[in-house]
């Protein structure tokens, strides 16, 4: 969980800044959004890649690179701010999503080993240890400014050196103490057992195969999906909304940091949740969270108000319902040695959601508005609901999730 803690506070980190870096370089908030974006893409794009080499070489291999790639990428955005350069800063917010990918892996090495009663439990604790870093993070942007200008930097990019040091000691606690690998001790469990330890890793293709036979876990992918597009679209352009309003970089790492909190420090009690209700009455929740959450940031105004805040704690509180439960959806209908692709599957959707919905938030605000934005993450959410609650009406039962 220690690696889990640092990787959160480079990726926050970095996350809460990059709408702005790329508004001081474009001089515009049109496009700020696509450094975002970029970002959530990157981290959909390289799950496939990361859940091939954890299928071959084991979650601890997997999540070293996925940390070490994300720094890289956060060294070339402090040379795109040096630089001034748009083009740059993308690419760097790219290879910095692969934070995100080892993020989202994590949770399911919690699970690898776990019992089917307690797999809700064990994965959100995991969840749960991003919290200390995720707050963390956006709070050190105001401190971290005098670090960056010590050494003749613009004072946003304190916090990526913050993370760039984060990301190193994530890679070098993984090669330490992840040991021994939870996926590939589980595959010789069930070797052991007579059981098949894995087929052939046939990429993409064989693991959307896979979801397309098994309809839990294809609930279990558009409920993280369309969980994260909500998420991710209000709060990319949450720090913009309030900087146009005149809030310091202080309230606007508060707030960010009050949405962190509501993302991870409950997760526990979700997973609890998932494991006595079912997967498909919290992800319900969730869903009926997150549509609360747009319903009270639709009416904030610009700048900082307690009501954006607590919009923000909202948001974060029915992500982190949807995510518990949609992965352990995903996980409970999908044998041990298909997992590892399937996971990476659902992440690239999840992200390729999240990317679409932070690059059109920008456009949606530069032409409506930031409330308008809120409405159309409210009807998200009420999609979501009715993906949950369709199929069960259909068949008159809840599955196991």
């Amino acid at each position: 969980m220690t690696s889990q803690v640092l990787g959160a506070i480079g990726l926050s980190g970095g996350i809460t800044v990059a709408s702005l870096l790329a508004e001081d370089i474009l001089g515009s908030a049109d496009l700020a959004g696509l450094a975002n974006t970029a970002q959530i893409l990157g981290g959909a794009v390289l799950a496939v890649p990361g859940a091939r080499l954890m299928a071959a070489r084991g979650r601890r291999v997997g999540l070293m690179t996925g940390y070490a790639v994300a720094g890289l990428g956060g060294a070339l955005v402090i040379a795109a701010t040096v630089t001034s350069s748009f083009a740059l800063l993308l690419v760097g917010a790219v290879l910095f999503g692969a934070a995100t990918t080892a993020n989202s892996q994590a949770r399911y090495a919690a699970v690898d080993l776990a019992e089917p009663a307690r797999r809700g439990r064990d994965l959100s604790w995991v969840v749960w240890a991003t919290t200390v870093g995720a707050v963390l993070a956006p709070n050190l942007v105001g401190p971290a400014g005098p670090l960056a200008e010590a050494v003749g930097l613009p004072p946003l990019v304190g916090i990526w050196l913050i993370s760039l040091a984060a990301f190193a000691l994530g890679v070098l606690w993984l090669a330490l103490r992840l040991r021994p690998d939870p996926l590939i001790l589980a595959k010789d469990l069930v070797r052991d057992a007579g059981g098949a330890t894995r087929a052939p890793y046939g990429g993409l293709n064989q693991a959307l195969s896979v979801l397309a036979t098994r309809p839990g876990a294809r609930t279990g992918v558009a409920v993280v999906a369309l969980g994260h597009t909500v998420m991710v679209s209000v709060m990319v352009m949450t720090p913009l909304h309030m900087s146009h309003g005149g809030a310091s970089l202080t309230l606007v790492g508060l707030v960010i940091s009050v949405h962190v909190l509501g993302m991870y420090a409950f997760s526990p009690l979700v997973g609890r949740l998932n494991d006595a209700v079912g997967g498909r009455r919290t992800a319900l929740a969730g869903a009926a969270v997150l549509l609360l959450s747009c319903l009270v940031t639709a009416q904030a105004p610009t700048g900082w108000s307690a009501g954006l805040t607590a919009g923000l704690f909202l948001l974060g509180l029915g992500w982190s319902a949807t995510l518990v439960s949609g992965s352990i959806m995903l996980t409970s209908a999908v044998p041990p040695a298909e997992r590892p692709g399937v996971q990476g599957a659902a992440d690239l959707i999840m992200g390729l959601c999240g990317a679409l919905g932070g690059g059109l938030s920008g456009i949606v605000v530069g032409t409506w508005g930031y409330p308008w934005l809120s409405v159309l993450g409210a009807l998200v959410a009420t999609g979501l609901a009715a993906v949950i609650v369709l199929p069960r009406a259909t068949r008159h039962r809840e599955p196991n999730g």
